[in-house]
């Protein structure tokens, strides 16, 4: 599985979904869990700054974490990034690798 962050950013009408954000939540989630069946939810966040939430999921491909993105943007973002994240150790991996091939030439 990979791991993808996704940032979303309210529409500008923000009254009505801070009344309801409970509720708007709860039924976002559930859709994404409908349709995205095999992605897996790590970690919600609410935002200070340009964005409004940050979730880090787990999906098995980028087409997953396209559907997520779109749902959000069905269901009142006026925006939504997603990011592929690797893990450190992974990047570690990439960098002495990169730095091999660089020493041969």
């Amino acid at each position: 599985m990979k791991t993808f962050i996704l940032l979303t950013k309210l529409a500008p009408d923000i009254s009505r979904q801070m009344k309801d954000r409970d509720k708007l939540g709860r039924n976002w989630l559930e859709l994404v869990k409908t349709k995205c069946p095999e992605v897996k939810f790590i970690s919600h966040y609410a935002l200070l700054g340009p964005h409004d939430f940050l979730d880090i999921y787990e999906a098995p491909d980028e087409e997953s974490a396209a559907k997520v993105s779109m749902i959000s943007l069905v269901n009142g973002a006026f925006q939504a990034e997603t990011l592929i994240a690797i893990p450190y150790k992974q990047f570690l991996g990439l960098t002495k690798e990169i730095s091999k091939k660089s020493k041969k030439k």
